[in-house]
């Protein structure tokens, strides 16, 4: 970074990180003097592209509601869940795409919650994959089976 003062390099002396932005205290390497420095994380909106084609900006809430109502009545802890969708908004972060979709979230979704309770899984994925009938159904808990 250069300095404010005489345009010169300048080192970091102090950082402080918070949630959201970090504070550098920054020293100029030629002139001497020092100057404060913020860096805020920019985060891009992410859209989701639905199965009918619309698009609407990614909301948590609706991933952990859909885990949430897998899991009801299962011993599976609140903290798994909030983990999940916490690990699935991070790799939808680090993909660096603005528009994802709701497939790949769905996806990613059963994929996490198969390991933790296989109950919720199937749960999950009958409303997920729009179970028409039974053998949907019965399909997908064989393949529950074989990969089990």
């Amino acid at each position: 970074m250069k300095c404010p003062f005489c345009n010169s390099d300048s080192k970091v002396v102090e950082s402080r990180s918070s949630d959201e932005r970090t504070r550098r205290r920054r020293r100029c390497v030629s002139c001497g003097k020092r100057f404060t420095t913020y860096e805020m994380i920019e985060n891009t909106p992410l859209v989701v592209i639905k199965k009918d084609g619309s698009r609407e900006f990614f909301d948590r809430k609706k991933i952990f509601d859909g885990l949430l109502k897998a899991c009801q009545k299962r011993p599976v802890p609140m903290e798994h869940i909030d983990e999940i969708v916490r690990l699935i908004e991070a790799k939808l972060q680090n993909m660096l795409e603005r528009e994802v979709e709701s497939k790949l979230i769905g996806e990613m979704a059963m994929e996490s919650l198969r390991p933790i309770d296989e109950v919720s899984y199937v749960r999950f994925a009958s409303v997920y994959r729009q179970f028409k009938d039974i053998n949907g159904f019965l399909g997908e808990l064989k393949n529950l089976l074989e990969r089990g």
